[in-house]
């Protein structure tokens, strides 16, 4: 497979692209972070370096199907999640409308994706930051789908997916960095055609 060579880009960025999640080794693979591995495979893609420090967070600026994008993952952890986001967009001045943030969803099944313009928090503790922080619910969000739980809802959102589960969330994580490249180089409908399937 052969992935496409990004360099720096000379214009600041047209999107912010916001994976959330918790940081630290111990969080890593559960079902809360799928935000943050979808900015690891757009990372992993793309060649774009998240290695700078800035607003709690780290992040990195590149290029997504010839467009200047700034990636980024919270540090903050994930109820804390927009003091890291809205200074970013302060800093390059863009609107909530080009801020695409990925995050799970409890109410979707298992590797369903949803993409939409806007919406409330629906729960989503990161989503309710981000709200708060950005004054505005109406910035694009791709939810993956993690699956709902009969159990404790904080020990399901920060368990780690069973082995059967483990492949379903891949190909989500595969088809979601598929739609953050359509909505960067195409629009946000042309994101919302690709992924709101099933």
């Amino acid at each position: 497979m052969f992935f496409k060579r990004s360099s720096k880009p000379a214009v600041p960025p047209e999107w912010i692209v916001v994976g959330l999640g918790n940081p630290g080794g111990e969080y890593r693979g559960t079902r809360h972070n799928v935000g943050f591995e979808v900015i690891d495979l757009l990372v992993e893609r793309h060649k774009i370096k998240l290695d700078r420090s800035k607003h709690s967070a780290r992040y990195g600026i590149g290029t997504i199907e010839d467009v200047a994008v700034l990636l980024i993952k919270p540090l903050t952890y994930m109820n804390l999640s927009g003091r890291a986001v809205a200074p970013f967009a302060r800093d390059f001045n863009l609107k909530p409308d080009r801020i695409l943030v990925l995050a799970d969803d409890l109410d979707l099944r298992l590797g369903r994706l949803r993409l939409k313009p806007g919406g409330s928090a629906g729960g989503h503790n990161g989503h309710k930051s981000l709200i708060a922080s950005l004054g505005t619910s109406e910035y694009p969000r791709l939810k993956i789908g993690i699956g709902s739980t009969s159990g404790e809802t904080i020990d399901h959102v920060l368990g780690a997916f069973d082995r059967d589960e483990r492949p379903v969330i891949d190909i989500a994580i595969q088809r979601s960095a598929d739609g953050v490249e359509a909505v960067v180089g195409r629009g946000l409908a042309a994101g919302m055609n690709l992924v709101n399937t099933g």
